[in-house]
């Protein structure tokens, strides 16, 4: 017997927008893709920073953290990167619906699988923020020592070295992770949270 036929969605009593209610704010995800050094963590740490000093719920989903914890299993492979961004995309709906706004920052390299994750969400839940932080720029900062490594042979797979980035088509957001500072950048996405009125009920 296959199982999977005898599962059936539940329908919850309280929705989303109830959640949304309590919280006075819109639910939605921001996600931040772009280079290894762009800038996403940086500006990702801020933005929910100040966001918390207003008063709204929030939640970040970090790269590096989950790959030490939901997502331990997976490697770097196109397969594994494309199953990384899934399972990631699915977090951040259910806490979507649970009424936060919640700040994904991954490289997700893959213009296919960010599509697939915006799929998961309702019209205008899904702000796509693109850091378009030059290759030059993000060797030369290389925080962790990956390009480095990537350029001796030393890691494989290195996305901008020896695996593609594919930018964004239409991404809401783009910010030039070259010219302006994290603080200035988390700014800019507040604005457009709250011109977009996410941030009121």
């Amino acid at each position: 017997m296959n199982l999977k036929n005898e599962i059936f969605i539940h329908s919850m009593i309280v929705k989303k927008r109830d959640r949304s209610l309590i919280k006075k704010h819109k639910s939605c995800i921001i996600w931040l893709t772009g280079l290894s050094g762009a800038g996403k963590s940086s500006i990702a740490g801020l933005l929910e920073e100040k966001l918390n000093k207003q008063g709204k719920h929030t939640f970040l989903l970090d790269g590096d953290n989950l790959r030490h914890t939901l997502n331990q299993d997976l490697g770097f492979s196109d397969y594994d990167r494309n199953e990384n961004i899934r399972r990631i995309g699915h977090v951040g709906k259910l806490m979507v619906d649970a009424g936060l706004i919640v700040i994904a920052s991954f490289i997700s390299p893959f213009e296919k699988q960010r599509k697939l994750t915006r799929e998961l969400f309702e019209k205008n839940e899904y702000i796509e923020v693109f850091l378009n932080t030059p290759l030059e720029v993000c060797e030369q900062r290389d925080p962790k020592g990956l390009y480095k490594k990537a350029r001796s042979g030393l890691l494989k797979d290195f996305t901008g070295i020896d695996s593609a980035y594919e930018k964004p088509e239409n991404p809401e957001i783009t910010l030039d992770g070259e010219q302006y500072s994290a603080d200035v950048l988390s700014d800019k996405i507040i604005n457009y949270l709250s011109e977009n009125n996410f941030l009121k009920l």
